[in-house]
Formats: structure tokens, C-alpha cells, sequence
């Protein structure tokens, strides 16, 4: 997946914001945590679903129990919800921790759950190779949590012709019902489903593994798009 001058732009005056508003050992994490694997969520699944950073904190700090320092690498803090949001690469976790720094991973997350906080878990393998699957719980999350995917989801033409095709017929739409509807190419509506789907916006009507056809999600069904 290609990357947009539009989240290279925003993405640069995120972290630029977070940068200057830091000092001493919070400053230091920001520059050594925040690596690939992190810019790669952003881009590859966070910025997609989302489409801005507000209320997305970068390695966050957090007390744990015995008011020790530990960061998380994205907090969410929007009203009463804290969502903790963390990467994990497979060659961290399979090679190089041992067993005290295993257990102690696992007890930081249990503080975190005991302190009111909603924890999010994306494998590196999965943010570039499933991007798609890690968008939907994200989008799933929003509308979950806030009820408001509408209000954090982009939309270009294309895709909220669809969706109101998808409000009006009485049947679940089609590749063939979207080519016909928009005269397009059944390939190209083809992707476009793939692409509501991705967002949560559209659901399977029937089966998971070779889908044909999509209904709107119980959550988008309310929504004026």
C-alpha cells in the first residue's frame, strides 16, 4: 500500500507537535520507540481508518503499580476511554525476550486492564500483510466505543454511492448490481466493496471465505453518508 502525500504531510506535523511538547526521558522514548513498525500502523492502518491523529498519543507514559515509568506506543484518551494500542513484532518476542521480561510484558498489561484501560494488540506481520483485517478493528473500535463512524471514516463519491445503493436495495448488493448501478467495471466494483468492507462499513451477507455479496453493518445502517 502505497503511502499519501496527505498522511506524509500530517504524519510529519504529528510528530514534530509531539517532539517540541517533550523533554528529558519522554523525549528520549519518542525518539528511540517510535521506529518502523509504529509509522507503519499509522499509515497503514490508523491514518485509512481514521484520517487524522487527534487524541492519539505516541509512546505514552503510564505509572504502573509500583509507580515505576512505562510507555505505551499509542494511547487513545478521548472523554472517560483510554484505549492502549500496542505493536509487537514477532523476532521481539521470539528470540530476543526472556522469561522475566516475558512475564513482566504480560503483568503491564494486566495493570493496564486493572487501571481502566482498553488494550489493543496489531502484530507487525499483520500490519503489512493483513493492513485490511487491523483497519476493521479499528473502525469496529470507533463505532463501538464512540458511535461515530461516520464522523471518522473519509468517503469519497464512489464509495457513498454505493452505500446508498447498498440503504435502498432490497437484496444484498452484488459486483455485478454496483457495476451496472455506477457503469463501471465489474473489477472495479469489485474493489470498491473490498474497500467499504475493509472500512467496516459492509458486511459478508452470507459466508466469510468467498463472499458475493454485502449488506451494510448494523452500525452504519442509522447513518446518513
Amino acid at each position: 500500500m502505497t503511502v499519501s502525500k496527505e498522511f506524509t504531510t500530517n504524519y510529519e506535523q504529528y510528530l514534530q507537535y509531539h517532539l517540541t511538547h517533550r523533554s528529558g526521558e519522554r523525549l528520549r522514548r519518542l525518539l528511540e520507540g517510535h521506529a518502523h513498525a509504529e509509522k507503519q500502523f499509522l499509515s497503514q492502518v490508523w491514518w485509512p481508518s481514521i484520517g487524522n491523529f487527534r487524541h492519539l498519543h505516541p509512546e505514552y507514559e503510564v505509572k504502573d503499580f509500583q509507580d515505576g515509568t512505562r510507555f505505551i506506543d499509542f494511547a487513545y484518551i478521548r472523554g472517560s476511554y483510554r484505549i492502549a494500542i500496542e505493536i509487537d513484532g514477532f523476532a521481539a518476542h521470539a528470540r530476543d525476550i526472556d522469561r522475566a521480561r516475558f512475564s513482566d510484558h504480560l503483568m503491564r498489561q494486566n495493570q493496564l486492564i486493572l487501571d481502566d484501560w482498553k488494550v489493543l494488540r496489531f502484530s507487525y506481520d499483520d500490519l503489512s500483510q493483513r493492513s485490511r483485517r487491523c483497519q476493521q478493528i479499528i473502525l469496529h473500535v470507533m463505532g463501538h466505543w464512540f458511535g461515530e463512524a461516520k464522523l471518522t471514516v473519509q468517503l469519497n463519491y464512489r464509495e457513498k454511492d454505493i452505500i446508498h445503493l447498498a440503504k435502498i436495495s432490497p437484496e444484498p448488493i452484488t459486483s455485478r448490481l454496483v457495476s451496472e448501478h455506477l457503469g463501471i467495471r465489474m473489477d472495479s466494483a469489485r474493489e470498491w466493496l473490498h474497500r467499504l468492507y475493509a472500512k467496516g462499513i459492509l458486511r459478508p451477507a452470507r459466508g466469510k471465505t468467498r463472499v458475493h455479496s454485502y449488506v451494510l453493518t448494523a452500525t452504519n445502517q442509522m447513518y446518513e453518508f
